[in-house]
């Protein structure tokens, strides 16, 4: 806690360096790309079927379930032992994983699991608690790269064990209980915030402004020369009303964030894509073993991750040299790489050759990746932390809602019940109605703009002429 503390130039290191180790180990996941061969495999012995719409459904239920309480308690709790929650979380899943047996197991190992997702939303909030603003973008940086290089160099391990050693999946879930294991050491020496975005804006002793919505609704006055006693009497504040208060003022923010149309479509894009992407997620590998089944042959899950993940990181990259008017241009990208999904899962799921389905798999994930960089940074440009951190995480919370509704009505065996291969048509059909609502979308606004700019001109040739 010393070295957190320590004044000079260098607080930041410290939290951001541990912060990166847990990333990277939490990321470094061996044995990730080839769940679906292992639950299917001689240790678990599941059917497709069973993992398909039995297992895999119950950690988007969970997910759902737990987010946003868990939104709350991280801020409330400061953000440590929420990160300590899920180093817990990523251990017990994997146990699971290893020693239990059955579909009740694996059903609790995937609500264990959501849990885990649920608490990442203290991973990417926690460093702006304890690093000035003038570090931020160098975290932020860090934090997200360090996971796709700790994501990427698992896969590729992983990849190289199963084609040249011919190594167990078993072994390779022991390699992922090791590494989370070290990520939740690496958790206990973080340093406990003292504040947080929305329950604690002001340490003991600090002087902090409410936000804006704090200020307008209690007239509040920079008061100098009564910080200790103002923190002092903060500290003692009713818990309840604290609360209550916080919520209020959370409603306030959510509603002042989906004032702009600009940000409502960029939004409804961010929430329709992010449930189509994490439903392929979560099932490409059904899809995978469905075509090329690993007990007939060598599968090459890994390497594909682990190129798709790269490609997506250049892909994101890239955005930040790109110049395009996207307010004018912006709906019309989000239109014609919706449709670049679309095809490609039409692709992966017509396809019966194993390198088919890859490719297609590597062309959606970068585009993806490409679109959801530009979204970010589109919604973000103009909200202050509190509400990029609320409207990013309301974002989330429609993406998870849309993606449980079609978990519900596509996959669950209380549903349609749906074959993997029907299921890939449903989720190409979806991305291309995405494509369908933003291109409706782009002509509109690109045909206002230029009736915009021609009557403009036809204003300034009246103007010369008089």
């Amino acid at each position: 806690m010393g070295l957190c503390t320590r004044n000079g130039n260098d607080n930041w290191k410290y939290p951001t360096i541990l912060l990166c180790l847990y990333g990277f180990f939490t990321y470094f996941r061996p044995s990730e790309p080839f769940l679906t061969p292992y639950l299917t495999g001689p240790v678990h012995n599941l059917t497709l079927e069973e993992v398909t719409n039995s297992v895999f459904p119950v950690w988007t239920y969970s997910y759902l379930v737990v987010l946003f309480p868990v939104f709350l308690l991280t801020d409330y709790v400061r953000y440590k032992p929420v990160i300590i929650l899920q180093g817990l979380s990523y251990i017990t899943a994997w146990i699971l994983l290893l020693f239990a047996r059955g579909v009740p197991a694996m059903q609790g190992l995937e609500f264990v699991y959501g849990m885990v997702t649920a608490t990442e939303v203290a991973y990417f909030s926690y460093i702006y608690s304890v690093v000035d603003t003038e570090h931020y973008q160098k975290v932020t940086s860090y934090c997200r790269s360090i996971t796709l290089v700790g994501f990427t160099l698992a896969s590729v391990l992983a990849q190289l064990l199963v084609s040249l050693a011919g190594l167990s999946y078993f072994y390779l879930n022991v390699m992922t209980l090791v590494s989370v294991s070290i990520a939740f050491v690496s958790s206990l020496a973080l340093p406990m915030p003292r504040k947080s975005m929305f329950f604690h804006k002001k340490a003991i002793g600090d002087s902090v402004a409410p936000s804006s919505a704090e200020q307008e609704e209690t007239g509040y006055k920079p008061d100098v020369t009564n910080t200790e006693s103002s923190a002092t009497e903060a500290s003692k504040e009713n818990p309840d009303l604290n609360f209550c208060k916080v919520l209020w003022l959370l409603c306030k923010d959510t509603k002042e964030c989906y004032s702009s149309a600009q940000l409502i479509y960029w939004s409804l894009w961010w929430a329709l894509a992010t449930a189509g992407y994490n439903q392929v997620v979560n099932y490409v590998q059904v899809l995978w073993e469905h075509v090329e089944p690993s007990q007939n042959s060598t599968i090459y899950n890994g390497g594909v991750e682990a190129i798709s993940t790269f490609l997506g990181a250049v892909s994101s990259f890239s955005v930040g040299y790109v110049k395009v008017n996207w307010e004018l241009n912006g709906e019309l990208a989000l239109a014609i790489f919706s449709a670049v999904n679309a095809g490609s899962l039409f692709l992966m799921d017509y396809s019966i050759n194993i390198w088919m389905c890859y490719a297609g798999y590597l062309i959606f994930k970068s585009s993806y990746m490409l679109l959801i960089t530009i979204a970010t940074f589109q919604i973000a440009v103009n909200l202050t932390m509190e509400r990029y951190a609320l409207m990013f995480g309301m974002n989330t919370f429609v993406a998870l809602a849309l993606q449980t509704i079609l978990t519900a009505i596509v996959v669950d065996s209380g549903g349609l019940h749906l074959d993997i291969i029907t299921q890939f048509l449903v989720y190409g059909s979806y991305f291309a109605v995405i494509a369908g609502i933003f291109f409706i979308r782009s002509l509109y606004i690109i045909i206002s703009y230029h009736k915009k700019k021609h009557k403009e001109k036809q204003q300034k040739k009246a103007e010369t002429r008089l």
